[in-house]
Order: C-alpha cells, then sequence, then structure tokens
C-alpha cells in the first residue's frame, strides 16, 4: 500500500511551540477521544489527535495488519509532526499496539511511549468485542430516524450507558442517511488479528516507557511484564484506581496529571 496515496485524518490541539505529542486511540475510537486529554497538556505540549486507518475520517484499509498500519502511521509522521524531531507517543488499546510497533520499528520517531492498557501479548478472547461489533452491525441504518433512536435499539444489547454513546460517536449522517465513520465489516472479520501480536518484533526500544493499566482492568497483567520489559527495558508501570479498560474516559484528571508528569519528566 502507498503511503503517498493514504490518508490518516489528524487535528492539533495548542500551539506549535509546544512539543508534539501524538495520540493513538484504541478499537471503535477516533482521534477527537482524547481532545479534553489533549487540552490538560497545554501550553507545554501540542498534541496530533489522529484517526487510525478504518476508523473515523481516515481511509480504509483492504485488511488488518498491525505492522502495516504502523508503518503507515510512521509514514504520516515522518512527513508530519516528527518531520523536525522525535515525537511523544500516547497509545491506548488497540493504538497501544500499533504504538508500540511503531517504536520498535522506527525508534528515532518516537521521544517516549506511552501504552495505556494494553500489552504486547495475544488476547484469545474477544468475545467483549465480537458482542459489540455484531450489536452495531445488527443496527438498521437504512430506517433510523435519529441517534436517539439508534441509543434506544442499542439499550437491550449495550447496557451500558457510556459505552452505547462512545459508540456512537461514530455513527454520522450524511445526504444518503446514516452510516458509520468505522469500517465494521473489516474490524469484526479480523478480531482474532486485533487480539494478535505479531512475532519477530525483537529489537527493544530504548526510550523511556510508561506503562499505564486500569485497575479493573485485565489487559496487563503481571505475567505480561516479562514480555514487555524485553521489548521496553525503560518502562515504568502505573495503576489507576477505580479505571477499567477506557482508562482516559473514566479517570481523565488523574490520567493527565500522570500523562504531564511523564511527559514533562522527558523533556528536562
Amino acid at each position: 500500500m502507498s503511503a503517498e496515496s493514504f490518508t490518516l485524518n489528524t487535528q492539533q490541539v495548542g500551539d506549535d511551540d509546544g512539543a508534539p505529542v501524538v495520540f493513538l486511540h484504541g478499537l471503535f475510537g477516533q482521534g477527537k477521544n482524547f481532545t479534553q486529554i489533549a487540552k490538560s497538556l497545554q501550553p507545554e505540549f501540542r498534541s496530533v489527535l489522529m484517526d487510525l486507518p478504518n476508523h473515523g475520517a481516515s481511509d480504509w484499509t483492504e485488511s488488518f495488519d498491525y505492522v502495516e498500519h504502523a508503518d503507515l502511521v510512521a509514514d504520516h509522521l515522518r512527513a508530519g509532526a516528527a518531520s523536525s524531531q522525535p515525537v511523544h507517543l500516547v497509545g491506548h488499546s488497540m493504538g497501544g499496539k500499533i504504538a508500540m510497533l511503531l517504536a520498535l520499528r522506527h525508534p528515532e520517531l518516537v521521544r517516549s511511549l506511552v501504552v495505556v492498557d494494553m500489552s504486547p501479548v495475544v488476547r484469545e478472547d474477544m468475545s467483549e468485542f465480537d458482542h459489540l461489533l455484531s450489536s452495531l452491525r445488527g443496527l438498521d441504518l437504512e430506517s433510523l430516524e435519529s441517534r436517539s433512536a439508534a441509543d434506544e435499539q442499542l439499550k437491550e444489547p449495550i447496557r451500558s450507558s457510556m459505552v452505547r454513546g462512545f459508540l456512537l460517536q461514530s455513527l454520522t449522517k450524511d445526504s444518503e442517511g446514516f452510516r458509520w465513520k468505522s469500517n465494521l465489516t473489516l474490524l469484526h472479520e479480523n478480531l482474532a488479528a486485533i487480539g494478535g501480536w505479531p512475532e519477530g518484533e525483537g529489537t527493544p526500544y530504548e526510550g523511556p516507557v510508561l506503562w499505564v493499566a486500569g485497575a479493573n482492568s485485565d489487559y496487563v497483567q503481571e505475567e505480561y511484564a516479562p514480555a514487555m520489559r524485553a521489548l521496553f527495558p525503560r518502562v515504568f508501570q502505573t495503576t489507576i484506581k477505580n479505571a477499567g479498560h477506557w482508562v482516559h474516559s473514566e479517570q481523565p484528571q488523574v490520567f493527565s496529571e500522570v500523562l504531564k508528569r511523564f511527559l514533562t519528566g522527558q523533556e528536562k
């Protein structure tokens, strides 16, 4: 795939004078999910909020491949945010795996790395995401009259109003009616790949790494630490209380404080 012809949508928060921080969201997300976190980093940092492939306003791919996605993001950064200096790279969930691979494959682009509630391991159980994707794909978009109607239809399969609200951010309406911004079909058919982790990325990233876990989540476990430290020897782990997998949404103030403290330390 030609990186020159592939569009990754981004928006910037903060002045050009700030040190660059790039945010990579998780499955179903968009760059704008980090808007409030990005605002909290001003004025010291300027944030680049990226829509990953198959999400938001970015182009879709024909397959799901972590290495391909990491290289596409790296090419975009090399021509943009990282053209004059390496960036601080923050990745959550699926975006965390892309961020880790990018740091391993293109270390010259990454000043520091923040991995949010994700580990460099294979996750076999993707049943939660299978359920969510099945629920979204089961929504009859042709007869849908409003976003609130979509929310009402999803109340039974998806009980959490927070999760429904997050997912419905990817529902948009144009002249032809409602549609999903995310490539739901491809994502659903590639859940095993999304839960996977490519082998052979064995050269460690020597830069500083912050590994953030949600206390109520199982994506970061003690048994995963050896794999993490083998690839990222300068890793520091922290756990945020009263937070599940969506750490930055459930505990935004605490997450912002932890993130800013880490990033500021790398600028000294």
